[in-house]
């Protein structure tokens, strides 16, 4: 809030923040957000199958295709390296980088270019289907926003920059619309990527939520129509939680702390090994996909558990590692935690994917870990290291709650305090772990934040 006042004339009333809303071009552009959702959101559902349809063969279909009786030992080692080997090449000789760089977050810094859309979906392909430890929301924003915007310009080549903003937005409304489990979750998530508020805030979701809804329909019907089941994240089954105690608050404060400091570890072991990676892209990311499939080996070969609970974004299996969470020991879970803690950490450096997914299996699994200890009960245990851990990863608190609240149904609202509390503990810690700006010290910092 400024203390000089309306900018203008005295007597002047301050303009409309609103006046767009009620011109007959915000009415076109609802409409055109209400169209842009049915093929994106159709594509979206598409590229997730086709993921899905990608995992199965390589790592199931194609060990048989070539002799043997099922899936040998050591087959995430060459799956793997051919990811690398794919991510590599499409970001050293695609136009783009192959999407934005997970290891420094999610972002919303514009639609690109149509010439960098193959590029973004070669390499997400490649890094979800041969078993790279990162999730499809990234690549979805970016697809949608392009393609949206692509399809816009191809009617309209003169739109101005701001409605260009607002239909790169609407695309990505439409491409994550389920993707959460909610089109409210997405709508939260681009929301705070973005960093919108005030008046431009409104005037940007409406049309974003409007082709989320339509995009939200559209994967029901598809789900329907091609049998090939739904795409969005769902834990069925969840086991009921009690009122929450004092000392499972104390526990929110604890798996909070934990949170920050593993997920402030991961991030800034990846931003090390980036740039190392970068300097040889196609070998190193080949390195960096061999290490992941010896990982999944080391874990599968010390458990006895598949090797596929290290590798890929880990959204299918949330629901199993709750459902049988009864079969997973302590060192087990302390293991899972360990080589997929490593292999995410892998992934951000050099592949091409999103931070929501991974971050969710290892707080769900840390969680599960600590429910094992006197006072935590698996279910808020669960609920807690979803939200600390999604919050560590991406700072953004809002969104972190809905995936860890919403995705419980109703014993979501039952846990909702106790994750509330972690995912804030968590929240500052990590601010507080963080790196301050370049060029400005934390002497400044907190002097820029007194009051004057």
């Amino acid at each position: 809030m400024s203390a000089d006042g309306p900018v203008g004339a005295p007597g002047t009333p301050p303009p409309d923040p609103f006046a767009q809303v009620r011109t007959r071009s915000y009415i076109r552009l609802l409409v055109m957000a209400a169209l842009l959702g049915v093929p994106i959101s159709a594509g979206a559902y598409g590229f997730l199958a086709l993921v899905g349809a990608l995992q199965r063969w390589t790592y199931t279909e194609l060990p048989k295709a070539l002799g043997f009786q099922g899936t040998p030992p050591w087959w995430p080692l060459p799956l793997l390296a051919v990811a690398g080997l794919l991510v590599g090449a499409t970001i050293r000789y695609l136009p783009g980088i192959g999407g934005h760089k997970p290891a420094e977050g999610l972002s919303m810094s514009g639609a690109p270019r149509p010439r960098e859309l193959p590029g973004i979906l070669l390499a997400a392909v490649a890094t979800l289907g041969l078993g790279a430890v990162l999730g499809p929301e990234a690549p979805l924003i970016m697809l949608g926003s392009g393609v949206a915007l692509w399809l816009v310009r191809l009617l309209k080549p003169g739109m101005p920059p701001q409605a260009g903003a607002v239909v790169g937005a609407t695309g990505s409304f439409a491409a994550v619309s389920t993707l959460l489990g909610s089109p409210i979750t997405g709508a939260f998530l681009l929301m705070e990527v973005s960093g919108l508020g005030g008046p431009m805030l409104g005037i940007v979701l409406v049309p974003g939520l409007l082709a989320a809804g339509v995009g939200s329909l559209v994967f029901i019907g598809l789900d329907n129509w091609t049998g090939l089941g739904t795409y969005s994240l769902a834990v069925a089954d969840v086991p009921n939680a009690h009122s929450p105690t004092v000392v499972e608050f104390g526990w929110a404060f604890a798996i909070g702390l934990a949170a920050a400091f593993v997920g402030t570890a991961i991030r800034r072991l990846a931003l090390w090994v980036q740039p190392r990676v970068e300097r040889h892209m196609i070998p190193g990311t080949v390195l960096m996909g061999l290490v992941i499939g010896g990982l999944a080996i080391a874990y599968a070969q010390g458990t006895g558990k598949a090797a596929t609970e290290v590798m890929y974004s880990g959204q299918a299996a949330l629901g199993p590692l709750l459902a049988h969470s009864a079969d997973y020991t302590v060192g087990t879970l302390t293991l899972l935690l360990a080589c997929k803690g490593l292999a995410y950490c892998v992934s951000l450096s050099a592949f091409r994917g999103g931070p929501i997914f991974p971050s969710m299996f290892l707080g769900a699994a840390g969680g599960i870990a600590l429910s094992h200890l006197p006072g935590l009960q698996l279910t808020p245990g669960f609920a807690m290291g979803i939200g600390a851990m999604s919050v560590a990863m991406l700072k953004l608190p809002l969104t972190s709650v809905l995936l860890a609240t919403l995705l419980l149904g109703s014993q979501g609202l039952t846990v909702m305090p106790l994750v509330i509390v972690a995912v804030v503990v968590a929240y500052v810690v990590t601010l507080r772990l963080s790196p301050a700006p370049a060029g400005r010290s934390e002497a400044d910092a907190q002097k820029g934040s007194a009051p004057a």
